[in-house]
């Protein structure tokens, strides 16, 4: 059996399992008792569709058309041409693991049964994940209003046969692949068009993928601060339960008391327990547990947000039951002002962790703060060291507070100012990426500072935990004895950041953030 394979219930996915579509491809099948709700949602609207009363998205044009009634004959070709009208998307493609949670969360929302659509265009979803076919999906060209209508819109044409795809990283023509699988292109039938390309899927991927590297951050960011409190022989006196308790925020609380595991046991810290003249350290290392808190806090609050979105029904009009009877109603689930103010949180959260670790990273080059050799090389002056490394740190670290501006304050009327305002949640998502991978860049030079303070301790021993990562890092990175070719270092620790390295052998830890 697949460790990776996942029977989705509707309306019941967990952040474990939308984490674990994110990290790898895995077998997808639809839970069996959600075919019955499909079928009637499907069979309400061909019953209005015979009736013959006007149904917004059903036999109306869109947007400011919706006054406009369209032939029964014409229904199929409607439904169509708004796939192709509104493929206008720009920029760079969404990645395979956005591109399967933007499926997923499709497949999940349609197969609640108040979107009208058939099953066989769940089926046909379900087919693409399975088959690995990645509709080609540009990031840019929503609004996150009146759902991802363009991201969504490039998704469907997939299930057309029309424009590309990607598959195991290669991009193809739609119609080959379909025809490699063995999946045959759909034609869409009364609203299945409109379902499909409303809803906030995209914006919620792309928050949800910012979500999770958040917690890899934090994760990193915790870990090499612990590692930067021992190069600086820093106190752990701050981390002190008692202290986090009479505060009582939570996210501090569990902080600190990982701080504690962490550095628990270091040669180091005992090194200077008597004689030591610093009473404080400075804020970047004392203050850890209270920034860390807070950013655990606000990743766990867009956490709950965005598990609630992935399992919304957000597209427009949607199908009810009154009675005998299936009713049309016309809302506007489709706004994803939470999902843009989750990311809007998550941003904040990103910057925050590198700041301070770019904070921690300048302390470690200063001899006089951190009693370490200047820039932490030996032969100073013939050797720069680290000093340009933290040039980049601090660059990055000023970048984030650029992308850090809310996305959510801003709004722009589309549709003849029909869609009047709107969330900006595909740009507020879509952000945190470039703020990520800033950060882990951050952090990963910390890593990398923190660990060369370790060596100059030597024969001392920082504690199991952190010897163990430093450990991880020298098999990758050796000892920085004088100026070489630093990038590639960089980009070494930035991937143990990135994949989540650094809290892996300490991962019982994080647990918590984990829900």
């Amino acid at each position: 059996m697949n460790p990776n394979a996942l029977t989705l219930k509707p309306g019941a996915m967990t952040l474990s399992e939308l984490r674990a579509v994110w990290s790898a491809a895995g077998p997808l099948s639809l839970a069996a008792e959600a075919y019955p709700v499909i079928e009637a949602s499907a069979a309400a609207v061909q019953a209005i569709v015979a009736k013959g009363d006007a149904a917004y998205g059903i036999n109306t044009g869109f947007g400011l058309l919706a006054k406009t009634r369209i032939p029964d004959d014409k229904l199929e070709q409607l439904q169509r041409n708004l796939i192709l009208s509104h493929s206008v998307g720009t920029g760079e493609l969404v990645s395979d693991a956005v591109c399967r949670l933007i499926l997923l969360m499709k497949i999940g929302s349609l197969a609640r049964g108040y979107s009208g659509v058939r099953p066989l265009i769940i089926n046909t979803l379900i087919a693409l994940y399975n088959a690995g076919i990645m509709p080609a999906i540009p990031a840019k060209g929503s609004v996150g209003a009146s759902g991802d209508l363009a991201p969504l819109s490039h998704m469907t044409l997939a299930m057309l046969g029309v424009g590309e795809v990607r598959v195991n990283g290669e991009l193809m023509q739609a119609a080959d692949a379909l025809k490699a699988a063995g999946i045959a292109p759909v034609v869409l039938a009364a609203k299945e068009g409109l379902a499909l390309i409303n809803g906030t899927q995209v914006s919620t991927a792309l928050a949800l993928h910012g979500l999770f590297m958040a917690e890899r951050l934090l994760e990193a960011g915790m870990v090499s601060g612990s590692l930067s409190l021992d190069a600086a022989k820093g106190s752990d006196s701050p981390f002190d339960a008692r202290v986090h308790e009479v505060r009582g925020q939570p996210g501090q609380i569990a902080a600190a008391s990982i701080y504690r595991q962490l550095v628990s046991n270091s040669a180091i810290r005992a090194s200077h327990l008597v004689g030591d003249e610093r009473v404080q350290d400075p804020y970047c290392l004392r203050c850890q547990p209270q920034v860390m808190g807070a950013c655990w806090d606000i990743i766990g609050n867009a956490s709950r947000t965005l598990l609630i979105e992935a399992n919304a029904v957000t597209d427009n009009p949607l199908l009810f039951k009154d009675g005998e009877l299936s009713v049309v109603v016309s809302g506007g689930n489709f706004h994803a002002e939470p999902v843009a103010f989750a990311a809007d949180t998550l941003a904040l959260a990103i910057a925050e962790i590198g700041a301070i670790s770019e904070r921690r990273i300048a302390l470690l080059i200063d001899a006089t703060l951190s009693g370490l050799p200047p820039f932490l090389v030996r032969d100073p002056g013939v050797n720069s060291g680290f000093m340009i490394a933290h040039v980049t740190a601090a660059a990055l670290a000023s970048e984030n507070k650029s992308l850090a501006h809310p996305g959510s304050v801003d709004s722009i009327p589309t549709s003849a100012n029909q869609e009047d305002h709107v969330s900006m949640a595909t740009y507020a998502a879509r952000r945190l990426d470039d703020m990520a991978q800033n950060t882990a860049v951050i952090i990963g030079i910390e890593l990398l500072a923190a660990a060369q303070g370790i060596d100059f301790h030597r024969p001392l021993k920082t504690s199991p935990q952190l010897e163990h990562v430093h450990a991880q890092l020298r098999q990758k990175v050796p000892f920085f004895d004088a100026d070489r070719f630093f990038a590639p270092d960089i980009e070494a620790a930035k991937g143990m950041v990135m994949r989540g390295e650094l809290s892996a052998s300490c991962k019982s830890l994080f647990t918590p953030l984990h829900p």
